[in-house]
């Protein structure tokens, strides 16, 4: 099958990439370069079976006509504004890049005659739901950052394209994602700052911030798994681990793995980093666990692993 892979030079998108390969299928990965590179996809450009296209997938009518000259069968959009600090200063980097793209891939869809779907949407859907276990089928979700809203309306329009198009959507809604390839995160800021001074390290909040880090590559496993099953309709997933990590947690990863000892630790205080930040949630896993798949890393093992590989300069 032709597959199309928007955002496809970006973190999560590489390491798809690379598997849906494996699978033998033809790939066509679409990034504008904002967050992914063509660095971290220069060895796929060897493979025949690989197709890079810069564009903005913002852009509807170049999306479709990617769409239509690739004869594209399904579609991994996993193109979005994932520095949520960033679009804190600038609402319109979400509208632009996490809203808009999904309306360009949902009307090239339409337009192409293509039914399958798979979503990256996120935990910032459900907004600021402390106490509550949170399932797929919570009610009154409230997103309290721009990317949360953007992903929100993002669903929406999947579930209308869906239902006005017949089109079969996977839906996935995970945490923090983390491992190799890594471009931008608390675990870089933490090494970046203790770089520059290895006695002190300023961290935003108070410390106590906790949340799960789901590993990529379990993540692209249960990706392909859930998407290519067949199910019909749009189907939605939390996607996470059992356990959390907090930001003081690993602040002591970072630094016992840099071989740092008594770094002092300056909080800024707060009970979040930064306005649009949810300190901590919990997800209702029943369902994808329901349907066979567990991840094999831990929050805590995801964060050690994805040391080693930033710490080698392969982050």
């Amino acid at each position: 099958m032709n597959v199309l892979v928007t955002g496809g030079a970006g973190f999560i998108g590489t390491h798809l990439c690379r598997e849906l390969l494996k699978q033998k299928h033809r790939v066509v990965c679409v990034d504008n370069f904002t967050l992914g590179s063509k660095e971290s996809v220069k060895d796929l450009l060897e493979d025949p079976a690989f197709s890079l296209i810069e564009a903005d997938a913002s852009n509807v009518d170049r999306l479709s006509q990617i769409m239509e000259e690739k004869q594209v069968g399904m579609v991994y959009h996993l193109a979005a504004n994932s520095d949520i600090q960033k679009s804190a200063f600038s609402p319109s980097i979400d509208y632009i890049n996490t809203f808009s793209t999904t309306y360009s891939v949902l009307e090239g869809m339409r337009r192409n005659g293509i039914k399958k779907l798979f979503f990256a949407s996120t935990s910032a859907v459900y907004g600021e739901r402390t106490g509550v276990l949170l399932a797929e089928d919570t009610g009154g979700l409230a997103p309290i950052s721009y990317y949360g809203g953007a992903k929100l309306a993002s669903e929406a329009f999947i579930s209308s394209y869906a239902y006005m198009n017949d089109m079969d959507v996977t839906v996935f809604r995970f945490p923090n994602v983390i491992g190799p390839g890594l471009t931008h995160g608390v675990i870089f800021d933490f090494i970046r700052k203790l770089r520059e001074n290895p006695a002190e390290l300023r961290i935003l909040g108070d410390g106590n911030q906790k949340k799960p880090y789901i590993y990529v590559l379990d993540l692209v496993d249960v990706i392909l798994k859930v998407s290519q099953a067949g199910e019909k309709g749009v189907r939605t997933y939390n996607i996470g681990v059992e356990d959390a990590t907090t930001v003081t947690e690993i602040a002591d990863m970072v630094c016992e793995a840099m071989g740092l000892g008594h770094v002092r630790y300056d909080y800024t205080g707060g009970d979040r980093g930064w306005k649009g930040d949810v300190p901590s949630f919990r997800y209702d896993l029943a369902r994808i666990h329901g349907w066979g798949w567990r991840p094999t890393h831990t929050s805590n093992e995801a964060v050690r692993e994805t040391l080693k590989f930033v710490l080698k300069g392969q982050g």
